[in-house]
């Protein structure tokens, strides 16, 4: 299971704006990043109502928690938006001032502050002791390492251009880094704080999703319609699946169930969550979500999925029992990332 789709952590309080207290295992909040409009839903999952929406900054991406559960740290970037081949000189000038991870209070429901984090941060995972951000810094083709005891970072690393996705492996020696635009995985060791390998996975890999034993990585590949499997020890692909149609299908986000038998992938312009079997390797189910769906999350018990659907501005809900959307609730400026927290 993707350590950071749900965080069970101690979290015991209710939100101001919350109107109707809410009891038993089953209350836990989701929390949605909205790109274009530049703030944080908040979502009761008892009545599936957005109970809050809370100003962040410019572009909020990423999205993950602390292991504790007390923060939410976000990805913020005063770069404009462009989709691939854009022509860069059309654009507006970047806003540098907006770029950071933004510190988010759970308990108080608010931004706290934004921590520098090198240029253009889009995704980020964090250390098992809380202590570091791992950070893709999408305009200059590298990630950083930031310490949250002092704010500073602490090391920079060159991973290929257009790095998006990051994942430390769950032993906590190694943190992957995609990079879109080379189409491989640069593979950063903890300790020595240096890229030790460059793995070749396909055309534009953004997410990256372990099994819980460190010894096997899945990884998307958006432009081939695909999802690779990669011994992460020998850093060789171990099988290659594909979804669909290279262009119709384009593999977005990866996360895998609990038990690691099942891989969810959202599949962007495809408007579909593909959920893999990967005992088989094959497809066992294809659900239509909304359009153009990025960010997946579980559930804390892992009966349901969330996706975010940008274009669509909603969040759909699918009981992975049924394999069925039960719920779209409606969001504004374009839905990214998702997240779970359980009191």
């Amino acid at each position: 299971m993707n350590r950071r789709s749900t965080i069970a952590m101690g979290f015991g309080f209710l939100l101001a704006s919350c109107s109707k207290e809410v009891k038993g295992p089953a209350a836990y909040r989701i929390y949605v990043t909205n790109e274009v409009s530049g703030d944080l839903s908040v979502i009761d999952s008892a009545t599936m109502a957005v109970i809050a929406t809370v100003p962040l900054g410019k572009r909020p991406r990423g999205i993950h928690a602390s292991p504790d559960g007390k923060f939410i740290y976000v990805a913020l970037s005063g770069s404009p938006i462009a989709g691939p081949g854009v022509d860069e000189s059309t654009l507006p000038p970047p806003d540098k001032s907006a770029d950071g991870i933004g510190v988010f209070d759970v308990a108080q429901n608010k931004l706290l502050r934004v921590i520098h984090s090198g240029s253009d941060p889009e995704n980020f995972d964090i250390s098992h002791d809380g202590k570091y951000l791992y950070v893709s810094n999408e305009d200059v083709g590298g990630a950083s390492m930031l310490d949250l005891s002092t704010e500073k970072v602490l090391a920079t690393f060159k991973t290929g251009d257009e790095p998006e996705g990051v994942q430390m492996t769950p032993d906590g020696k190694f943190v992957w880094v995609t990079s879109e635009d080379a189409g491989t995985v640069a593979v950063i060791d903890t300790a020595a704080r240096t890229v030790v390998k460059t793995i070749p996975v396909g055309r534009r890999p953004r997410s990256i999703a372990f099994t819980p034993d460190s010894t096997q990585a899945w990884v998307n590949a958006e432009n081939d319609g695909t999802v690779t499997l990669v011994d992460a020890a020998k850093g060789a692909i171990v099988e290659t699946i594909e979804l669909g149609k290279p262009g119709v299908i384009k593999p977005m986000a990866v996360l895998l169930s609990r038990d690691a038998q099942k891989l969810y992938v959202s599949t962007g312009r495809g408007g579909q969550v593909i959920i893999l079997d990967t005992a088989t390797r094959k497809v066992d189910a294809t659900i239509e979500v909304g359009k153009r769906p990025w960010g997946i999350a579980l559930s804390p018990d892992g009966k349901t999925l969330f996706s975010a659907n940008g274009p669509s501005n909603d969040l759909s809900v699918v009981d992975l029992a049924t394999k069925t959307v039960t719920n779209k609730i409606k969001l504004a400026g374009s839905p990214w990332g998702v997240i779970t927290l359980q009191p």
